[in-house]
């Protein structure tokens, strides 16, 4: 039970960073739509993102015909390593580019 109360923790903090990330660069560039609020559009954005990666993962493995495990266990929850792989890096991607140096 602390395992999983750990992992959900976790994933939390790391969806709260990407999120607040993506908010931020969104109010920089100014690119902030009356409508729909910075955090909806970042959540929607990486939604997308984890999407298009799984959808990606899932051609890779079946182009080089590897073979995976149908479900990983993580902090005591069963879940496809490909999703849990994609949704990770969604998750990074947006940390990572922020701190990378701007131009």
């Amino acid at each position: 039970m602390g395992g999983q109360i750990t992992t959900l923790c976790i994933l939390l903090l790391l969806f709260y960073l990407a999120l607040r990330a993506k908010v931020r660069r969104y109010r920089l560039t100014g690119n902030v739509e009356g409508v729909p609020s910075p955090a909806s559009r970042a959540l929607a954005e990486l939604v997308a993102v984890a999407g298009g990666i799984y959808l990606s993962l899932i051609m890779l493995v079946s182009f080089l015909k590897l073979s995976l495990p149908e479900t990983v266990s993580v902090g005591g929850w069963q879940v496809d390593p490909l999703a849990l792989l994609a949704l990770t890096v969604a998750l990074l991607q947006p940390l990572l580019l922020s701190w990378r140096p701007r131009r």
